[in-house]
């Protein structure tokens, strides 16, 4: 509806209605739940994919809203140690402060470097790209990117996802909840190969994931709202989505009141 794909529209036609609806207990909040929709399965399933051990620590790419929920998902799973990765100051400061996270500023130190000291030279057991198609960088592989796609000789910028196999132990698992949508070059299939890792994508499987994580929220093993940093009505929508694009007044996730 509208002239758009997905649910930005006054009307939206929602086939086989029956099958998606979730019964809320009263005694949670609307905020509390909104996150079940989409950003809290999309983390953590992002997170399940990496098949999280004891003691593993888990890389994160990314430290917006998705990022956030992987961050929370994979110390839920079990993970000792999750490192977010970001430029975003108000974001890595989210990360370090509500997921407990340890931060890197990928401006302003060499991530493989860093990532490597921090794991005993090993690797993170998991490395999760939860940027996708439009990350950015300040290597040579950034710049091939955004040249190739200035060109348009590909779709999508792979300079997060390359960074992630180069840092992943050998034998561990690289999930992408991160949206890719055509085609990349230079994707390192033979390092990715040679270090054995597991490779995890797709679309999330929200439906399967409602659930167990609203028995998470009722439990209070994780508060969803921590991730609102503004609530508007919804006559200010369009300057929701600008605070949100232009990341101003360190926002991080928005929330439109009818």
């Amino acid at each position: 509806m509208g002239g758009y794909a997905g649910g930005q529209a006054e009307y939206v036609r929602v086939p086989f209605a029956d099958v998606g609806p979730l019964k809320v207990p009263d005694s949670l909040t609307d905020e509390q739940v909104l996150f079940l929709t989409d950003i809290f399965p999309t983390g953590y399933m992002a997170a399940e994919n990496c098949d999280i051990q004891p003691g593993d620590i888990v890389a994160v790419w990314g430290a917006g809203p998705v990022a956030q929920f992987v961050i929370k998902s994979a110390y839920l799973l079990g993970a000792e140690q999750v490192i977010a990765i970001d430029r975003v100051p108000e974001r890595l400061q989210l990360a370090e402060q509500e997921g407990q996270a340890t931060v890197l500023n990928y401006a302003e130190e060499d991530v493989p470097e860093a990532l490597n000291a921090l794991t005993g030279g090993r690797g993170p057991d998991a490395c999760i790209d939860a940027v996708g198609l439009e990350a950015h960088g300040t290597g040579l592989d950034a710049l091939y990117d955004r040249a190739k796609n200035s060109l348009k000789l590909q779709t999508d910028r792979p300079t997060v996802l390359r960074e992630a196999i180069q840092a992943c132990r050998k034998g561990g698992t690289v999930s992408i909840p991160g949206v890719y949508g055509g085609f990349v070059d230079k994707f390192p299939i033979g390092a990715a190969f040679g270090k054995g890792l597991t490779l995890k994508m797709g679309q999330t499987h929200v439906h399967r994931y409602l659930q167990p994580l609203l028995a998470h929220i009722e439990q209070g093993r994780i508060d969803p709202t921590f991730i609102i940093t503004h609530r508007l009505p919804l006559a200010e929508a369009a300057e929701g989505y600008s605070l949100f694009k232009k990341k101003q007044d360190d926002c991080v996730k928005v929330v439109l009141q009818p």
